[in-house]
């Protein structure tokens, strides 16, 4: 006996549903009354949590975190004009980061759109650059298949965030069930076919020094390209802000390749005469410009990447496939090709000789902390299995640098270099990582961005630490600025400021720390307690980056 249709219901729980279905649990948010319906219909679905920011830039950061942190999207949503465009920066993160994220965008009223009503923008057109794919439905009973559609988009080849503007009127209204919709299984992506396997993996093998370059879309393959590394017997690198990626304490790690990477961290790539790149778009901080790997003939490159408009994009290439990170690994090292022993002690120790300060810093002068000093404190204090969120800014050099990323998926950091990440990723990481140390890592510019959403950690009873590297300066302009012109403007954003103070106006518990002795001693405090706590370090100005300072520079231009 056939089973009698399901029931009308309205339109947004049916969006609800298929969010659901698909394993997303959770929506962030600043609720508009252009989409009252849909805020009401996550709120009464049980096993989904409506988290409510105190601005769109922290709920677009918060789900572009989540998606990173755990791989499965996570939900951003914002009214018409002003809330869609706030939310866009943390969009565009997730867009430049190959992050899964589904945006809902509320819009004016279907019979009001084209009339420029109130806070209206064509916010489709909006918002096509900086995602998969934006559109506007005008069909409430079309509205849970452009859901499903949405999801699916999201999540396949290369993963990105992708934009479904919706007018208010059709939220609410009662429509017929829809049928089954297709989501994404659990399968994994396309196979690397066995002749190109056979291919590059005796070309890598017979390598004199192969290198790896990994980047975000081997986040899921780690096991995979650690087996492949050790069997090709080929140092790896890290991608621009994918330093989890691989293992910092493994004998063939050989360092991360990001802004001000030191010379001798870069010797063996520039020295490889064969570089698999996997999962990684190859952009110019990694690439050092575009300098590495070098231009060669026959060119020294293979890449491997889901997405084929990746593939020769930035550098020349010697071979390239479009395949799952992990299920090309697994070929190549499947593939009768044997590679000799290879020594990376050099290298290595490159590598590992850069991520410890020099010696004396850490006992600065004058009553303020070197970087270094913060980064070597927290090395000695937090657990090695803390999920760090970094923002943007120059006291990342050090961070990027002084940390080692030993477990994966620990670092959640915007390669779009958005200030303003650290604090909301650090939120939405203890709320998909509730077990998990948690600790958000962030310049006073960065931090004073979207620092409110320390409150947001406060109401939903999260625990988790945030570091700010307060140095009154607005450092990274402030360097360019002194090393071009010899002389500084609009940088100087004062203080000190009591940040202490101000995480505890939020509810939030905070610290200062002027010496290593402080620092410490705040950092386990924070550990140790309930809630959410700053901890604000007085750092030194005149420390701009690793090996500069600001009267350095400024000084060279004279």
């Amino acid at each position: 006996m056939p089973h009698a249709p399901a029931p009308p219901t309205p339109a947004a729980e049916q969006v609800v549903d298929v969010l659901a279905a698909a394993g997303i649990r959770r929506c962030y948010t600043v609720p508009g009354e252009s989409f009252l319906e849909l805020t009401d219909a996550l709120a009464r679905r049980p096993g989904m949590t409506l988290v409510s920011t105190r601005h769109e830039g922290g709920a677009g950061f918060m789900a572009e975190a989540e998606a990173k942190l755990t791989g499965v999207p996570a939900v951003a949503a914002a009214t018409r004009g002003p809330g869609a465009a706030n939310l866009a920066v943390g969009v565009h993160t997730a867009f430049q980061d190959s992050t899964p994220m589904v945006v809902l965008l509320g819009q004016v009223e279907t019979g009001h759109l084209g009339r420029e009503a109130f806070q209206e923008v064509d916010l489709a057109a909006f918002y096509s650059p900086i995602t998969k794919w934006a559109t506007t439905v005008t069909r409430a009973d079309r509205l849970a298949e452009t859901t499903a559609r949405a999801v699916r988009t999201a999540v396949s080849g290369r993963p990105g965030p992708v934009a479904l503007v919706v007018p208010g009127d059709l939220f609410g209204r009662v429509v017929p069930a829809p049928g089954p919709l297709p989501l994404p299984g659990a399968g994994s992506g396309p196979a690397l076919a066995e002749a190109d396997a056979h291919r590059i993996a005796a070309w890598f093998a017979a390598a004199e020094r192969p290198v790896i370059v990994a980047g975000g879309g081997a986040r899921g393959a780690r096991s995979a390209l650690v087996a492949a590394a050790e069997h090709f017997r080929a140092g790896v690198y890290s991608a621009w802000r994918r330093q989890d990626v691989f293992p910092n304490d493994h004998p063939l790690y050989l360092g991360h390749l990001g802004l001000g990477c030191p010379p001798g961290v870069l010797g063996a790539l520039e020295e490889a005469d064969a570089v698999l790149v996997v999962g990684s778009r190859l952009s110019d901080v990694t690439t050092q410009g575009y300098r590495l790997p070098r231009d060669a003939s026959p060119p020294v490159v293979a890449q491997i990447d889901v997405d084929p408009a990746q593939i020769g994009a930035s550098v020349p290439i010697w071979a390239g496939v479009a395949a799952d990170a992990g299920n090309a690994l697994r070929a190549l090292v499947e593939a009768p090709a044997t590679a000799p022993e290879r020594d990376w002690g050099r290298a290595r120790r490159a590598w590992v000789d850069s991520t410890a300060p020099p010696l004396g810093v850490l006992e600065h002068p004058g009553g303020l902390l070197h970087p270094w000093a913060v980064v070597e404190t927290m090395r000695r204090v937090l657990p090695d299995d803390a999920v760090v969120t970094n923002d943007a800014g120059n006291f990342a050099a050090f961070l990027h640098r002084g940390w080692w990323y030993r477990r994966p998926r620990t670092q959640l950091a915007p390669t779009s270099g958005a200030m303003g990440y650290a604090v909301p990723a650090a939120v939405a990481a203890k709320l998909a990582r509730p077990h998990r140390t948690v600790v958000a890592v962030a310049g006073d510019g960065g931090a004073l961005m979207t620092g409110q959403e320390l409150e947001t950690a406060v109401r939903l009873g999260l625990s988790l630490v945030v570091v700010v590297f307060q140095n009154g300066l607005y450092g990274t302009i402030a360097m360019h600025q002194a090393r071009a012109l010899g002389r500084t403007a609009a940088v100087d954003i004062g203080g000190p400021l009591d940040l202490a103070s101000y995480a505890r106006g939020l509810g939030a518990r905070g610290a200062t720390a002027r010496t290593p002795a402080e620092l410490e001693e705040a950092l386990a405090a924070a550990l140790a307690a309930e809630g959410p706590t700053l901890v604000d370090c007085r750092t030194d100005p005149d420390v701009i980056g690793p090996g500069a300072t600001l009267s350095g520079l400024m000084a060279g231009k004279r």
